[in-house]
């Protein structure tokens, strides 16, 4: 098949997969909006640092597991996949259990440590609880939905994806506006879709047993060596989007206000969507790499990277103009026109739309160089982005430009870290010319 046949049929269901993934998250926002008030909604953006969490605990055992998977697959060892595959589901869902026993019993703590105020309080509480009780689900439906990619049937992550998003907007609609169980409702719905999705994905394994199956396995704990430094920058990205989203509540409610949280509630689920689709693009091309790693065929890997920054950085000017032509209409979704924070919500988000044009060749390089067994530079271009120089950004222009400054500091952190990517790409560029030269003729 040709290559760039192939790049679109591993990317188009991922970037699809996560566009499904961040509408129903908005879903859950606007119901939550309407259903219940705009108390209720700055409560559920209190509560996502805790679900950027959840699913860091997937992404961190799922990504770098679906790389040493490919690439054993690219060998020919089909054995050593099957096993990677079924040891780290047991891990991943020995660490989602633990999870939930510790953050339900110190439930309280975790709400106050997320910034819930008096207001929001038990609003957070009831998110926070329910959403832990599926944390297994979470974990195990992202790592399944991954391996179907490393199977080589990206589709069936779109169709397990598909299902959980149809489920939580079916059950949000029910739950909230029929039978009003409001915030606790809204994070029951979210719970549920994540079990249907998880049920999707294991039917395929249970009934698709060529390639990766379930299985009896061998315990080789030594593999999380090679796993989790893999992971680590794909994890951290979604950790540190959670701890940003945490760090920029704090630094709005002492800038601003609690009001402030509102405009930030909505760029957050904007935000996801322009970021879950440089993902999709990242996590598309990244078993197509690693393969063609473990095939000794570093030239297609290269090409596949250009592919995926090209895609990246057109979808990255489209989304741009999109926000802007369209702010009002978006930030209506969520709040009536006479809400006094309407037209202060769509300045805001014409501000921070700018950081949508750097964030994909960030994101996608980084994905590369996991692929590629370079975790160092995935690490630093990832930890960088999404969180040491976001901090020091929201830090630096909150205190400079107030308002202002905390709606432009992800743009100042995104332009950052496109310097740190450029000089990882000049060190890979010359450690493969070295590597190249030092071959024998």
């Amino acid at each position: 098949m040709d290559l760039v046949k192939r790049f679109f049929k591993f990317v188009v269901p991922s970037i699809v997969s996560m566009w499904i993934f961040s509408l129903y998250t908005m879903v859950d926002g606007v119901f939550v909006s309407r259903g219940v008030g705009e108390v209720a909604l700055r409560a559920v953006n209190l509560s996502m640092p805790f679900t950027s969490f959840i699913f860091m605990v997937g992404i961190l055992l799922a990504t770098g597991t679906s790389t040493v998977i490919s690439i054993a697959l690219g060998q020919g060892d089909l054995e050593r996949a099957r096993g990677y595959f079924n040891q780290n589901l047991a891990v991943t869902g020995a660490a989602s259990l633990l999870l939930t026993v510790l953050v339900l019993l110190n439930l309280d703590t975790v709400a106050r440590f997320l910034g819930a105020t008096p207001d929001t309080l038990v609003y957070v509480k009831e998110y926070v609880g329910t959403i832990a009780v599926f944390a297994v689900f979470f974990t195990v439906s992202y790592n399944l939905e991954v391996q179907v990619k490393a199977n080589g049937t990206p589709h069936i992550s779109t169709v397990g994806v598909i299902s959980c998003a149809l489920m939580n907007v079916a059950l949000d609609a029910l739950f909230v506006l029929v039978f009003h169980w409001g915030v606790w409702g809204a994070a029951f719905a979210t719970g549920l879709a994540q079990v249907t999705s998880t049920a999707v994905f294991t039917g395929y394994f249970l009934t698709h047993r060529r390639r990766l199956r379930f299985q009896p396995f061998r315990w080789e704990l030594s593999a999380y060596r090679r796993i989790l430094p893999l992971g680590l920058s794909e994890g951290l990205n979604e950790l540190s989007s959670g701890l940003v989203i945490f760090l920029f509540n704090h630094v709005i409610l002492r800038v601003i206000g609690e009001n402030g949280l509102t405009p930030y509630t909505i760029i957050s689920y904007v935000n996801t969507l322009v970021l879950m689709t440089m993902t999709g693009i990242a996590q598309g091309i990244q078993p197509l790499v690693s393969f063609h790693l473990g095939a000794k065929e570093r030239s297609v890997c290269h090409r596949l990277l250009r592919y995926g920054i090209t895609l990246a950085l057109t979808l990255s000017v489209v989304f741009f103009f999109l926000v802007e032509i369209g702010d009002g209409a978006i930030v209506g979704f969520f709040l009536e026109h006479e809400s006094p924070m309407f037209s202060y919500s769509i300045s805001a988000l014409g501000l921070y739309a700018f950081s949508f044009l750097p964030m994909g060749l960030n994101v996608v390089t980084a994905a590369f160089f996991t692929a590629v067994e370079r975790p160092a530079f995935a690490l630093s271009i990832s930890f960088g982005r999404s969180l040491v120089l976001m901090a020091a950004s929201l830090l630096t222009l909150s205190v400079l430009f107030g308002d202002t400054g905390i709606w432009l500091s992800t743009l100042c952190s995104e332009l950052l870290c496109l310097l740190l990517t450029a000089v990882c790409a000049l060190a890979y560029r010359r450690s493969f010319k070295r590597c190249a030269e030092s071959k024998p003729t």
